[in-house]
C-alpha cells in the first residue's frame, strides 16, 4: 500500500510539474508581418538608435507623442506595466517611437521618459528626422503618424496613429501586433513576448 501510494504521488506530481515545465518552454506560435529596415535614428539622451539596438533579443514597441494628452498617456501606463511585469527578463527591451518628431527632441523625450519611470537600461524613447522615422513606422510597422487638423484640449495638434504595440524578434522580423486598447491582447502580449525572450536566451 506504501508503494502504491508513492507511485500514485509520483504520477501527481509529475501530471503538475509536465505542464509547467511545458509552458515554461514552450516555444511561441508567432506571424511574421516583415521585417524592420535599416534606419538611424536618436534616442531620448541624444544617443545613435539603429536597427542594431533590436537586434539579438525581443523588442516590445509602442507609438506615442509627449504633445498627446489622450491615448499615449494610457499606452505609457501599459508599457510601464510590462516593464514591471518583465522585470525577471532584463534582456526583453522595450522601445517607444516618437509620430511627433519635429517636436519630440530627445530633451522632451527624457523628461517623458522620467514622468513614467522609464529603465533606461529596457526602455529607450525614439526620434529623429520625421522622413526617417516615417519611414520605419509607417512603411515598416504599418503604423499612421499624420495629424488629421483637429486640437487637443491643450491645444496642440492631434496626430492619429493605431494602438497597437509591436513584437519584434532578435532578426528584426515583426512577430506580432496587438491592440492595446484590448486587456486580452495585452496579456496574450505579455505571454508571447515572455516565450519570445526565453526561446532566444536558450540559442
Amino acid at each position: 500500500m506504501i508503494v502504491a501510494g508513492v507511485v500514485v504521488s509520483a504520477i501527481a506530481v509529475t501530471t503538475i510539474a509536465l505542464p509547467l515545465w511545458q509552458a515554461k518552454n514552450r516555444k511561441p506560435d508567432l506571424g511574421d508581418y516583415g521585417v524592420v529596415p535599416a534606419f538611424a535614428l536618436t534616442d531620448q539622451d541624444g544617443k545613435p538608435f539603429t536597427e542594431a539596438a533590436l537586434r539579438g533579443h525581443a523588442t516590445i514597441v509602442n507609438f506615442i507623442f509627449t504633445r498627446c494628452d489622450t491615448a499615449c498617456p494610457v499606452s505609457s501606463l501599459k508599457m510601464h506595466r510590462i516593464q514591471e511585469e518583465t522585470s525577471d527578463q532584463p534582456d526583453l527591451k522595450l522601445i517607444s517611437f516618437s509620430v511627433d518628431p519635429k517636436y519630440d527632441t530627445p530633451a522632451k523625450l527624457a523628461e517623458y521618459a522620467v514622468r513614467y519611470q522609464a529603465d533606461p537600461s529596457r526602455w529607450r524613447f525614439v526620434t529623429g528626422d520625421a522622413t526617417a522615422v516615417r519611414k520605419v513606422v509607417t512603411d515598416a510597422m504599418m503604423i499612421n503618424m499624420d495629424p488629421d487638423g483637429q486640437l487637443q484640449a491643450n491645444g496642440a495638434p492631434n496626430i492619429i496613429h493605431e494602438p497597437h504595440f509591436l513584437l519584434i524578434d532578435g532578426d528584426l522580423h515583426i512577430r506580432g501586433l496587438y491592440d492595446s486598447t484590448e486587456p486580452v491582447r495585452l496579456e496574450m502580449l505579455l505571454r508571447d513576448a515572455r516565450d519570445l525572450a526565453r526561446s532566444l536566451a536558450t540559442h
